[in-house]
């Protein structure tokens, strides 16, 4: 995910890529704890994405709650 394609977004569609990414975090956290995930990388790539995304939000004054 490049930050160029997210300050393109529009805030429904930010806030609808923060909760997909949230969702997919929750997955795989689980997916982890229960021995299931072998790519232990992916948490720490869609920890960063969550973050560019909030910054972006923060930038363009998105009420995220």
């Amino acid at each position: 995910m490049k930050v160029s394609e997210l300050r393109e977004k529009s805030a429904d569609e930010i806030k609808i890529q923060l909760g997909d990414l949230k969702k997919e975090y929750f997955n795989m956290r689980f997916q982890h704890k229960s021995g299931q995930l072998g790519n232990t990388v992916g948490l720490k790539n869609i920890r960063k994405n969550i973050a560019r995304v909030m910054t972006i939000a923060k930038e363009k004054n998105i009420n995220l709650s």
